[in-house]
């Protein structure tokens, strides 16, 4: 199964993401060395997990990350 991400993000998003965008790209950076870019598994948990773990969310520029199924 693979899932997409999105993410609602809050008005000022394109001026905050700068302070966590390092963070969130070294996370993007594991998910591509271990082959889940897609988010590739037997249910969106790994999708969930890197939303959790992103550093947009974490610091609240993200509203709602939402896993979808494709």
């Amino acid at each position: 199964m693979h899932c997409l991400l999105f993410y609602d993000v809050v008005a000022d998003f394109a001026d905050r993401r700068k302070a966590p965008r390092a963070d969130h790209l070294a996370l993007a950076h594991q998910v591509v060395d271990r082959g889940e870019l897609l988010f590739r598994g037997d249910s969106p948990a790994i999708a969930e997990a890197f939303a959790n773990a992103d550093p947009h969310v974490t610091n609240g520029l993200v509203t709602r990350p939402l896993p979808v199924r494709r």
